[in-house]
């Protein structure tokens, strides 16, 4: 195991009901606030007139940001900058899943810096002051509740960038508030929270039995639970199963000491950088492929995840053939609940190919269980066409 430090300030407020301890928070932070969301599905839903009834009560002084986009915009995020400035606000209430908190994120950070927002991205600056930050969450996927994780698309340049902003000060997470959610936004979240589990699961770092033990439990539960909440949208019990793994996986429990990957994500970051796709369907399609062109790095590694996290049988089997049933085991899983298979999928053919390769590398190779070249990189894409 490696050293590590571990420091998550997050408050996290989990359960029914619990949209009531807003209005605490509000007490704490300041009554002169921007409200962040996406689409208008908060309205749809009620969440909006609820939250509405709360500042109302506590006499509040609330700017609006609406409009986030799923893969959320540079320009978004100047808008809420500017509106911060103009207005004198004390903090941001992000309400939404982790477009609209990532994007809350990099406005917390950036408009407490004199610089462009975009140099964090570019790892020009590092943020050292950040404005406070609550959520309230409605999609079970990213993790960003609860870490300081902020992703970023600069479409003039057409750059997918990650960087580290900023900790939510408080996160609200009621599962009720996923009912609403549509399917397929469902199905996203749920590939996006086992990738965040397999960028940390496959590791060459010895003697990690905790977080490794960690992870096979967060991902049983999600498999568990993931067509109990798409068969029924309302089932409160799969949807808070789902709500919490989805924190769990990637609020720096599961990388305590580890060497984490994320080759697969900064993929997947150049592909919807150029076409625009949902982050979760790329993962769906890209991952199963990247298992297949690093899985003899650590054979070991992967015959444990089919058995322990699979449930594979490996009576009879070589370690390699268990573990190829194991990363078939995820693409049928994927498959099984309507997820991606192929970027074809998205109409993604092979045109742009060394485009995306190039622009999963903006700083250099990629991974750490395999480390990735261009070339690694556009034949991971084109076994995924």
């Amino acid at each position: 195991m490696n050293s590590f430090v571990f420091h998550n300030p997050t408050e996290l407020i989990f359960g029914k009901g619990q949209l009531e301890k807003l209005g605490d928070k509000i007490d704490q932070l300041g009554n002169k606030f921007l409200l962040v969301y996406g689409g208008g599905s908060i309205k749809k839903s009620g969440l909006y007139d609820k939250l509405q009834a709360i500042f109302n009560e506590k006499n509040a002084e609330v700017v609006e940001l609406s409009g986030v986009e799923p893969n959320p915009r540079l320009t978004t995020v100047q808008k809420g900058i500017d509106l911060i400035h103009e207005n004198g606000l004390e903090w941001i209430l992000a309400v939404g899943g982790g477009s609209v908190i990532d994007a809350a994120k990099a406005m917390a950070g950036g408009a407490k810096y004199d610089g462009n927002v975009w140099d964090f991205y570019e790892r020009k600056a590092v943020v050292k002051d950040a404005l406070p930050l609550g959520t309230v969450l409605t999609l079970s996927a990213t993790g960003s509740e609860m870490n300081r994780g902020s992703v970023v698309t600069n479409w003039e340049t057409q750059q997918k960038h990650g960087a580290g902003m900023t900790f939510p000060t408080f996160s609200i997470l009621d599962p009720e508030n996923t009912f609403s959610v549509p399917k397929d936004q469902t199905i996203y979240g749920i590939s996006d929270t086992l990738s965040h589990v397999f960028e940390q699961y496959f590791t060459h770092t010895p003697e990690v039995p905790l977080t490794t033990g960690l992870a096979e439990t967060i991902i049983k539960t999600v498999v568990n639970n993931a067509e109990k909440a798409i068969n029924n949208p309302e089932d409160y019990d799969a949807r808070a199963n789902l709500m919490l793994s989805s924190t769990m996986a990637l609020n720096g429990l599961l990388a305590m000491g580890v060497e984490t990957d994320w080759a697969t994500h900064s993929i997947e970051h150049a592909v919807s950088a150029v076409y625009d796709i949902p982050h979760g369907g790329g993962l769906a399609i890209i991952f199963p492929n990247w298992m297949k062109y690093v899985y003899k790095e650590d054979v070991s590694r992967f015959k444990r995840f089919a058995v322990e996290a699979w449930d594979v049988d490996p009576e009879g089997k070589s370690d390699e053939e268990i573990a190829l049933e194991g990363i078939q085991a995820v693409r049928s899983f994927f498959d099984r609940i309507g997820a991606p298979s192929r970027l074809a999928d998205y109409n993604i053919g092979d045109d742009k190919l060394d485009v995306m390769a190039k622009k999963a590398l903006p700083f250099g190779p990629i991974g750490n269980f395999k480390k990735l070249s261009e070339d690694d990189v556009r034949e991971i894409l084109r076994m995924s066409l």
